[in-house]
């Protein structure tokens, strides 16, 4: 098969997914600003730690262990619908999937068991992820039983977005830039790093209240790293 072909079939399935998760779940999708200016202090300090020497901190980390808390405290967005059985079926993992752009077109590969990892355990799998995406080297298997995904459109400079949820799953969120930005501070305007997440969820079985509970949960990490002490 040539290369041509690959990219194809990469965007064929990728296309047949999608369609197909956009016309079974109804999804809700909800929003918030976060001053995110304690989490890339955080992210500098992590940098200067012996444990994360040869590791790619940034933002994204926080937000993925952010995650991971969060869906404790709100376990049903870790969940799928069974059309079959017609009930919900609420996971006991969190197979975290980090939606990656690479030449074969989009791909989600996920780290099985992030909720069971360390900060450095988390950090190592995300750079190993992205790594082996970047290089086309993604399995099926690294796709595969991805129980809830984080996109990063940051990167390319986007604010946010309204993602599509991966089949299979209940919940996406979207992780816009951190830009400086206005930001009213005890009472007085100051510059921030702010930043937006978008939380599209399945309403079958999730709905309004905890969608935004989970939401404003990892809101509340990036705000403030040490949140995540008391989750």
């Amino acid at each position: 098969m040539c290369s041509s072909d690959l990219i194809k079939g990469v965007r064929k399935a990728m296309a047949q997914a999608m369609v197909s998760s956009a016309f079974t779940a109804p999804h809700v999708t909800e929003w918030v600003q976060v001053d995110a200016t304690r989490t890339v202090e955080f992210v500098e300090r992590l940098r200067g730690r012996r444990e994360f020497r040869d590791l790619k901190v940034s933002p994204l980390l926080v937000l993925a262990r952010a995650v991971t808390l969060a869906l404790r405290r709100t376990p049903i967005i870790n969940s799928y619908w069974d059309d079959a059985a017609q009930e919900v079926v609420i996971r006991g993992g969190v197979n975290l999937g980090i939606a990656a752009a690479t030449p074969r077109g989009l791909v989600v590969p996920n780290i099985k068991g992030a909720d069971a990892m360390s900060m450095v355990e988390l950090g190592s799998a995300i750079g190993d992820l992205v790594a082996v995406a970047r290089e086309g080297r993604t399995q099926p298997a690294d796709m595969a039983g991805g129980t809830f995904t984080i996109t990063n459109v940051g990167v390319f400079g986007v604010d946010g977005g309204t993602p599509i949820i991966n089949p299979g799953e209940s919940a996406i969120l979207c992780f816009g830039q951190i830009a400086d930005r206005p930001w009213v501070v005890d009472g007085e305007l100051a510059v921030r790093k702010v930043t937006t997440l978008t939380l599209s969820f399945d309403h079958r079985h999730i709905d309004g209240e905890a969608g935004s509970r989970f939401l404003a949960d990892v809101a509340a990490i990036l705000e403030d790293p040490a949140t995540g002490l008391v989750f």
